[in-house]
């Protein structure tokens, strides 16, 4: 899947959370992610992150810090 389909789908989650204020908003996004998105998804959202994260809206930046990396517990 392409970062552009990646970054597209993330905001989407972080528009779906933001009504939640940002202290609850975060952990949700993260939380979201690491349940329901797959390994290689997760892979490629944590590598556009740390490259800059180009489109991220800046509330799916700060909830990245949560997503875990496929494999860690």
């Amino acid at each position: 899947m392409s970062p552009d389909r990646l970054v597209h789908m993330a905001n989407q989650i972080g528009s779906f959370f933001r009504s939640q204020g940002d202290a609850r908003a975060a952990p949700g996004i993260a939380e979201h992610i690491n349940k329901f998105w797959d390994p290689r998804m997760r892979s490629a959202i944590l590598a556009h992150w740390e490259a800059g994260g180009e489109g991220l809206d800046p509330l799916v930046r700060s909830a990245m810090e949560g997503v875990r990396r496929p494999g860690a517990q």
